[in-house]
Formats: structure tokens, sequence, C-alpha cells
């Protein structure tokens, strides 16, 4: 898909489509306005009969307009102006996008980033208008024999601003929302593919593969030898119930001042989660491909700042593996010791994230970060709490956590905060070792997190639990592809303010 930014008159577009809104009740919006001033009241006259009211969901598509360059004109209902949220925002442009692909328009010029959108400027309506039409018309058919062709697919599209002086700002914006779009793509693809392909080694090998596109970039992968050697024993517990080698993927995006401490992203990389000897119940564990969403979302982040070549330091660090029940699999009340020195007392097997993440967030130390973030499907008590909207934060450092929350805003990829006190530490006291990997039935997510942050005392951390936001079920099954825009949104402020 090609993205141009431009201005000018719609009545003056030489091009398959022009797209404009259509406000409720039956009110024009300028763009809209204007095309009608060219026509005589052409649009108006089709808008008082009732051909559109202007709800969202609503359009119409217009052929052969007289006094005008363009093919086609298609309005598209708005809602009330007064109410046009983000959220709505990106209804209306999916809209469009996926009319214009269906009727054969393959180029067109888009009006609606004119929309006065709460919170938005004109920068970000073009970002985000990108990243809205990659996921819109984001297919995965790369495993089907007979793949669903469109024959004449939408190819270009021009995002306008009212004045010239937008130009290099929409210019900008055309750059970030390309790179993300492409990193949202990559952490889409990963986490769809199915668990016979996307192995532990098939991850670490698409990481040494995008190290190879950008010179500043760099990929180290440890295998499990070296991980037993290292004292890893808390991510190796989770492996050893699988013929699948479990992988530490480590990768450098050094790009800043070398004296500059880098942020560490951390991506829980599960690509197949049966939940070991604590088996899973069967219905819907297809589902647990998805349960590297994690290392997805940090593969894809790293893909996008390297493709904006941001003057930055990254440290990704992604511990991959399988958890499967096998004779060699870790028990029940079976005790580890993890790279912190910390024991474990692992009471359910299902809960393996975190002990992989452990191993992981210590051997952040050695990087001096100045931030980590870890990134995880971790638990379904996030998704009983805050439901599929919102990822759950939790942070030992209040000013990380404000810059996550305003990344999440901006970007609609939102984060809400939940408690991280130390009276859910009562929760995960064993009576054989220094730590238990799960607290009990109540607060399920928050004592997963408190557990994580015993091993984050040295640093400025975050945890995003990802369960809610990663994928979505049912007949529109697939990745998400959160939180690379909330991350990457993240990097590129933390750059603006260095």
């Amino acid at each position: 898909m090609e993205f141009n930014v431009k201005s000018g008159s719609p009545e003056k577009q030489r091009t398959a489509c022009v797209v404009v809104g259509v406000f409720e009740p039956r009110r024009l919006s300028p763009s809209a306005q204007k095309l009608d001033d060219a026509t005589d009241g052409y649009i108006s006259s089709l808008i008082r009969r009732g051909d559109l009211e202007g709800k969202p969901g609503q359009s119409l598509l217009l052929h052969n307009v007289p006094n005008t360059l363009c093919d086609r004109i298609l309005l598209v209902g708005c809602g009330r102006e007064r109410e046009l949220s983000f959220t709505q925002y990106r209804k209306i442009f999916s809209h469009g996008v996926s009319i214009l692909n269906e009727t054969g328009s393959m180029e067109a010029v888009f009006y609606l980033t004119e929309l006065p959108v709460k919170t938005c400027d004109i920068s970000q309506r073009i970002r985000h208008s990108i990243e809205i039409t990659q996921t819109t018309l984001y297919r995965f058919d790369q495993l089907k024999s007979k793949k669903d062709t469109t024959r004449r697919p939408l190819r270009k599209i021009v995002l306008t601003v009212s004045n010239r002086r937008d130009l290099p700002d929409g210019e900008q914006a055309i750059r970030e929302g390309m790179a993300i779009s492409q990193g949202i793509k990559l952490a889409k693809d990963l986490a769809n593919m199915p668990g016979n392909i996307c192995t532990p080694s098939y991850l670490a090998e698409r990481a040494v593969t995008l190290s190879r596109v950008y010179s500043n970039l760099s990929t180290e992968i440890i295998d499990e030898e070296e991980l037993q050697n290292i004292g890893m024993n808390a991510f190796l517990s989770v492996s050893r119930g699988s013929r699948q080698p479990a992988k530490l993927i480590v990768m450098s995006y050094l790009n800043g001042n070398p004296d500059e401490q880098p942020v560490c992203l951390v991506g829980k990389g599960v690509t197949f989660d049966s939940g070991g000897i604590s088996l899973k119940p069967g219905a819907a564990m297809d589902e647990m491909k998805y349960d590297m969403c994690g290392a997805a979302s940090v593969l894809g982040t790293i893909n996008a700042i390297a493709e904006l070549q941001l003057e930055t330091n990254v440290i990704a660090i992604i511990p991959a593996t399988e958890n499967l029940p096998d004779g060699l699999a870790t028990k029940p009340g079976d005790i580890v010791t993890s790279l912190s020195g910390t024991s474990i007392e692992i009471l359910n097997t299902d809960a393996e994230g975190r002990l992989i993440l452990c191993d992981a967030l210590t051997y952040c130390e050695r990087f001096k970060p100045a931030v980590v973030i870890d990134v995880a499907t971790l638990t379904g008590a996030c998704v009983i709490a805050l439901g599929k909207h919102p990822a759950a934060l939790y942070t030992n450092h209040s000013p990380l956590g404000h810059d996550l929350i305003n990344a999440g805003k901006s970007t609609g990829d939102r984060v809400w905060e939940m408690p991280l006190w130390e009276e859910y530490q009562e929760q995960l006291k064993s009576n054989f070792a220094d730590l238990a990997n799960i607290g009990g039935k109540e607060a399920g997510s928050v004592t997963a997190a408190v557990f994580l942050s015993a091993f984050c005392k040295k640093y400025q951390w975050a945890h995003l639990d990802i369960a809610g936001v990663a994928w979505q079920s049912g007949p529109k099954k697939g990745a998400t592809g959160r939180p690379v825009s909330l991350l990457s949104q993240y990097i590129i402020d933390q750059c603006k303010s260095a």
C-alpha cells in the first residue's frame, strides 16, 4: 500500500475516488460542503432526499458527479460531530477503506483526516489512518492453498491536510505510520503462525533475519546449554517437557549516544502453552499459540524503531520456549533456583510465563538499563479484571507508568494502571522456598506482577499484561499486534524529550 500526503480542494482531485464525511443529521463536513458548492448542490440534494443520514456505518458511493475531476465520491457517515472520538474515527476510516477495496477504487484521496477527533492533531490522524488502513486490509493466508483475492484492490491512499505548512508534519506522520504498521504486521504474522511452525527456533531465526536488514541491529541466540551454565533454571524448568529447545533471543539496537542507558524490552515467548503437567482444559487450547504475543510485539517494536532509525539504544530480550507435559516436565511442588538466586516453589506449571520472565528480567541487569518494560500474555485474571480493551499496567516507578499511559492515550493502545502493593506479597509465601509461583484465586493478575517485581528491584520497571488485548477470539480470530503501537510511541516520545 502506498501513502502520500497533499493539500488541495476535493473537486480538483484527479483520482478514482474522493472520500468525504457527512455528520449526523445530514450535515456536510467542510470538504463535502466544497464538493456540494462546486456541484451546485448535487450532494445536499441527495442528502435531503434521505439517501444518507450520516450515521456511523452508513456510506454512499456516487459516480460521475458533475463539475468534479474524480471518477467517484464516497460519502461516509461520521455520526454526531461533538461525539467524534478516536475509537469512532477508527471505525469511520476502516469502513471507508473496506468499501473502496470492495468496489474497485484502486486509489483514493481521503478528506476524513479533517474530522475534528478529540485529542488528536493532524499528524496523529494521519498516522492512525495508516495503521487503520493496514489493519483493515490485513489477511493471514500464507498457509491457505486457495487465497481470497480482490480483483482491483486498493493500492494507493492520499491523505489530505488543510494547509501546505502542515505537509512536513504529515510526511513525518506517514513515515511513522508505515514503520509502526510494518511492526504490527510482523507481530501479527508471528503470532498467527501455528505452534508447529512458530517454534522457539523459528522465532530465533526471524530475529536473526531481521537483524540482517538493519546495520545497527544485532542478535545473539543463547541455547539451552549456555542457559544452564548461566543459571537460568526458572526458565529451563518450563522447557523441560518440550522436545523443542529453548532459546534466549537478545537483540541490540544501538543507534544512540554510546553512553546512553538502553531501554530494555522483555517479551514472553511461550510458542505453545498446554499448561504443562497442570494441563489446561481442551476448549480453545488452539489459542495458546498466542502465548508468545509478548515476544511478537517486542520483535515488531524493534522492527518499527529500526525502520525509523530512531536515535536511541534499545535491548530486546525474548525467552522462547514451549510448555508441554512430558516425563521430564516440571511437576507441581518442584523447587528451582532462579538466575537471581531466589528459590521458587512451582505450585502450578501453568503459571509458567512468570518463570521465564523472572530470569529474563534478572538478565537485564547486565545492560544497566534506563528502564525495563516486560510484555506478556500473563494471566487470564487480567481479562476478568479489565476485559478486552486496555492492557494492565504495573510499575515500580510512577513517571514510567505516566509515560506509558500517555503513549497509550495518543495511540489508542490503552493501558490501565493496577496496584502493586506490598500487602499482596503475603499470597506468594511458601513453606519451602523463597517464593511460590502463584498466589491463589484472588487478584491473580496482581500477584503475578508482584512475583515479577521481586526480580526488578535494581531498576525502573513496568509490566504490561496483554492477555486481554493481544488477540481476539470468535469468527475474526487472530492477533491484534498490540502493544506495538504503544511501545513504539513510548520510545518516540523518549527520543523527543531527550
